[in-house]
């Protein structure tokens, strides 16, 4: 019984350490416990967000300087969101089809 108990409350903390932090609603310890966050970009993040909340992740790119779909990606992977949502790339541009080689 007790080792159900044990293995419950580590499950519930382990839940609880990979929760997602919202960049609209987070503090600046929120920011600064993501992995890819120091004080510098925790402070651009509140600066922009002051004068209004982030509308998306492009919103985000677009309104603070320092953080591309490079960095975005490996934000949301240490579980940064906007608005609920994980960074999705844009898709890549379709690849120039080469022309079918003949058979001679």
């Amino acid at each position: 019984m007790f080792k159900k108990i044990l293995l419950s409350l580590l499950s519930l903390l382990a839940a609880a350490s990979f929760a997602a932090v919202d960049i609209n609603t987070a503090t600046v310890a929120d920011l600064d416990s993501i992995k890819g966050i120091g004080p510098g970009t925790s402070a651009k993040i509140l600066e922009a967000r002051k004068a209004s909340p982030f509308k998306n992740w492009g919103d985000l790119i677009q309104r603070v300087p320092g953080i591309g779909d490079k960095r975005a990606v490996k934000l949301s992977s240490e579980g940064l969101t906007v608005n609920g949502e994980a960074f999705k790339p844009a898709a890549a541009a379709p690849a120039e089809k080469k022309p079918a080689a003949t058979a001679k």
